[in-house]
This record gives structure tokens, sequence and C-alpha cells, in this order.
């Protein structure tokens, strides 16, 4: 029997792997499903409906200013000027012009695909990266805390090789739930945006650039599922993997923050793990520091700004893989039996 094909129906058969990936699927059918109804598409009612509320607001606006007015002109009638409520001249007092009162304030949220869809991404590749990652640790990781993978390699010794096609059989699982669900939330999208909102102004670079999106999204994807496999491998358990993260998360984040921020550190964002993953997705992060900044031209102070691009990130996802995944390999052929 085919090894790659024994390993993907080992992986289908983990009620585990297939109860996670059912539960985050339903987490983007619900958020999916809320975009459609928390949307509506805009026309001349829900237009007129804004401008009436615009136009309530200017009256009521006006209605309070000429009573502020009168409030003033009755104090200063009465000589009461020990109070700091009014300014010196009560004819200062003035609504603001019918202009300030937009429309566009009032309208309903509408969903538009050429400006928003570009972000959804960055939420499907969040629930499937943590799904991948937490899928992957528990595939390699039961397997070793049960004595399966050393029954299985009774069968066949090859250790590297076992490892290699039970990581190729998880790659390939992910990149094919992936491709399919990005499939079904385009569509869910783009019904949401043709029945709940606007798909105009749909180029073939706008295609392109959510393309280009999706793709570092499956990378992301990818890498979180060797990740985790690596990592599980590494500790002959899942649990290693699920701690390694949760440290790095509560240690390596949140107290390495806290510990800059006391030292006083420029940029702090740019130590932490997040600011890269985003990085990654948007293609450029820009930082900014506002306790430090640079005059311009004008005299405007312009804070000093640090750019985290994709290239960054890539470096550091690289390591990374390099660095589990070898040591994964490396641990194994440690004992290899050939």
């Amino acid at each position: 029997m085919n090894l790659y094909t024994t390993e993907l129906r080992r992986l289908a058969k983990r009620r585990f792997v297939r109860y996670l990936t059912l539960a985050g699927l339903l987490v983007l059918v619900a958020v999916a499903v809320g975009m459609f109804f928390t949307n509506q598409k805009i026309g001349p009612a829900q237009i007129a409906e804004a401008e009436r509320v615009a136009d309530r607001d200017y009256r009521q606006n006006v209605a309070m200013t000429e009573q502020y007015r009168k409030e003033c002109e009755q104090a200063k009638a009465a000589g009461d000027t020990s109070t700091d409520r009014f300014p010196t001249e009560c004819a200062d007092i003035q609504p603001p012009p019918r202009e300030a009162f937009q429309a566009d304030w009032h309208l309903p949220a509408s969903f538009d695909f050429r400006e928003e869809f570009g972000r959804t991404l960055t939420t499907l590749t969040a629930v499937l990266a943590l799904v991948a990652f937490v899928g992957g640790a528990s595939f390699v990781g039961a397997e070793w805390s049960t004595g399966g993978m050393m029954n299985l390699l009774l069968w066949r010794p090859q250790r590297i090789r076992v490892l290699l096609t039970k990581l190729g059989a998880l790659l390939s699982a992910l990149f094919g739930v992936t491709v399919l669900t990005g499939v079904f939330w385009t569509a869910a999208f783009w019904a949401t945006g043709s029945f709940r909102g606007s798909t105009a102004k749909m180029t073939a670079g706008v295609w392109q650039s959510f393309g280009l999106t999706g793709l570092r999204g499956l990378v992301l994807i990818l890498v979180a599922g060797a990740l985790g496999f690596g990592l599980a491998s590494l500790g002959r358990h899942t649990a290693l993997a699920l701690g390694g993260v949760l440290g790095v998360m509560v240690v390596g984040q949140f107290g390495l923050g806290i510990v800059l921020a006391m030292a006083q550190v420029r940029f702090i964002e740019s130590w932490l793990l997040p600011t890269y993953l985003l990085a990654w997705m948007d293609k450029k992060v820009t930082l900014q520091n506002w306790d430090a900044c640079q005059a311009s031209f004008t005299g405007e102070c312009q804070p000093l700004t640090r750019d985290i691009t994709w290239q960054n990130s890539s470096v550091l996802l690289a390591v990374g893989l390099v660095v589990v995944l070898g040591g994964a390999i490396w641990s194994m052929r440690r004992r290899d039996i050939t």
C-alpha cells in the first residue's frame, strides 16, 4: 500500500482533526453570514433617510445654539461675569454650517467588495492557520504518544521518509482545504457585495492583488501547519507544540512587550511576532513613534516611522521553518533505522 495514501487516510480519519476543521469552517461561515446580514445595499431610500437624519441633527444643533446664546445674553444682562461658561461676546456663539452635518455619516453599513475583501482574507488566513498549526501538531503528536509511529516504523523502517511523507500528506491536505475554502469564501463575499453592497470598479489589477494576498495567506497556513508538525515531532507529543506557542505568546509577546515598554525602547511592535504576520499579509506595516518627532519644513511635528515589510517577515518565517523542521529531521535521523 502506498505510504502517502495511507497517511492521507490516517489524517482524514483522526476525529480531532475532523472536529477541529469543522469548528474552523463554522467560524468562517458565521463571519460570512454575519457580514451578509449586517450590510445592505445603498439606494435612493437609504440616501434620503440619511439626508433627513442629517437635517434633523442640524436643526437640533441650531436650536441648542440659540438657547445657549440666549442664556449668555441673559447672564451678561444680569452682570454675571464670574463664570467661564460663556465667551466674552455672546455674538460669537454661532451654529456650525449645514455642510458640517454630512449624510454619509448616517448611511447604513454597505460592503464594498473592492475596498473590504482584502481585509477578510486576513481573517480567513488567521482561522485556517490556527487550524493548521493545531491539526499538524495533533497529527504527528498523537502518533508518538500512542506508539503508532513505532508500529509504522516496523512496516517502513525509514524514519526520515516516514516523517516527510506524513508532512507531505498534511501539507497537501491543508493546500486542498485552503483552496476550496478560499473559493467559497470569495463566492460568499462576492454575493455579499452583489446583494448587500457594491462590486464596482473590479479590474484585473484588483483581482491580481487579491490573488497575491490569498497566495501569501496560503503560504502562511502551510508554514503554520509545518511548524506545528515539527514542534510536536521534536517533543514527541502534541502538548509541546501547543505549550511552546502558549509560552511564546505569553512570555515572548506580552512579557517582552512589558519589558521593552519599561526600557522605553522605540518601536516595540517591531519586536513582536503579530507585527510580522500582519506585514506578511498586508505587504507592509508602518510603525509610528510619537514620543520623538521630526519637524517638517512647515514646523509640523511628524512622528518617527519604521516600515516592516513582507520581505522582513519572509526571513523570519523561513528561519523558523528551517530551525523547527531541521531539528525534527535531525532528531529522527539520530535514531534512523535502515
